[in-house]
């Protein structure tokens, strides 16, 4: 049975013998009870074991076999890791795309009021496609008059289907046109903040 012995005295014992007695094995078995020994120990078989040169320094760190539970700890960190840095490379990116875009809080005002109006502006064009819609809407309720007890001809059939799609589809793109209002204010919102804060912190370095 393998017995620890000091570190002092097995460097001392590898600087003495052959040149290639030039590694040391350091464990801890499940007891906690720590080897030191010239070759590896069987009560730390499996178990994480430093492998030392004659100075004493480590040239080999074997892991050992790892519990399943130690394996999935260790992955969850790893996933963990890797989920930080490929936030914090996000975030750089960002930063780096916000301060290529803007060169002033006054770029970012201007930005904003270019979105507003151009949102206002698919306002009105949307308003004035529903009205269209409805004007049409209210001539073909009108040619449905004249076949109160008859068959739609086709044609009017396709027509009236035809215009409620276009009314529905404009309408839904009026209320959603009206709703991005507050999100684009939103993001400028977001965009000054974050172009503040970024260039003060370029200032104080």
């Amino acid at each position: 049975m393998f017995k620890p012995l000091s570190l002092g005295f097995l460097l001392l014992c590898v600087a003495a013998g052959p040149a290639q007695a030039q590694r040391i094995y350091k464990c801890t078995d499940a007891k906690g009870r720590v080897y030191i020994t010239q070759t590896p120990p069987p009560e730390c078989l499996g178990r994480p074991t430093d492998v030392l040169d004659r100075k004493g320094s480590v040239i080999q760190h074997d892991e050992g076999q790892l519990s399943e539970a130690e394996q999935a700890r260790r992955a969850a960190e790893a996933k963990k890791k890797a989920d930080e840095a490929a936030a914090a490379k996000e975030e750089r990116r960002k930063a780096t795309a916000l301060l290529n875009t803007y060169s002033s809080e006054k770029d970012v005002d201007d930005a904003r009021a270019r979105a507003i109006k151009e949102n206002e502006t698919a306002i009105r064009d949307a308003e004035k496609k529903v009205g269209d819609a409805l004007k049409r809407q209210k001539e073909l309720d009108g040619e449905k008059e004249f076949y109160a007890k008859k068959t739609l001809p086709a044609k009017l059939q396709q027509d009236i289907k035809a215009n409620e799609y276009d009314l529905k589809s404009q309408q839904e793109l009026l209320e959603s046109k009206k709703k991005q209002v507050i999100a684009i204010n939103a993001k400028y919102d977001e965009d000054k903040k974050r172009y503040v804060d970024l260039t003060r912190n370029v200032q104080k370095h």
